[in-house]
């Protein structure tokens, strides 16, 4: 049996085309800060990334990925989520950024919170979440 002790989800990898211009994106916007970079390799093909340092103690971290060999990779594989109080200056940051919106802020009072959906600088959806 798997138990919370011995498994957790520790990470997200966001593969994107131009590791800088998305580095750039997630500093500004999200206030994420790089903790380290490198580069590696699956099966055969390399690939670089950027490691953010966690935001908090005991959250997941993210990740930047891009593969060498490849000039395009889908973007809607993932959404990435964040939390903040403020999400009016959350959303004019990504659109500063060079994101945009797709689903507009809305209340939803049955569980408190108000959430929009944006698209990052290459075109990956980020829910933004704001509690009441």
């Amino acid at each position: 049996m798997i138990t919370s002790s011995n498994c957790h989800f520790g990470f997200t990898k966001l593969l994107v085309n131009n590791l800088e211009t998305s580095a750039e994106f997630y500093t500004s916007v999200c206030g994420l800060v790089e903790k380290y970079r490198l580069t590696s390799e699956i099966a055969g093909r390399e690939l670089d990334e950027i490691v953010f340092e966690r935001t908090q103690e005991g959250a997941s971290a993210f990740i930047l990925m891009s593969f060498t060999d490849t000039s395009r990779p889908v973007n809607e594989e993932l959404i990435t989520g964040f939390n903040t109080d403020n999400l009016d200056a959350f959303i004019e940051r990504a659109l500063n950024a060079g994101g945009s919106i797709l689903a507009p802020a809305k209340d939803h009072l049955d569980h408190g919170v108000k959430v929009a959906i944006l698209k990052d600088n290459e075109g990956h959806m980020i829910e933004v979440v704001q509690a009441f």
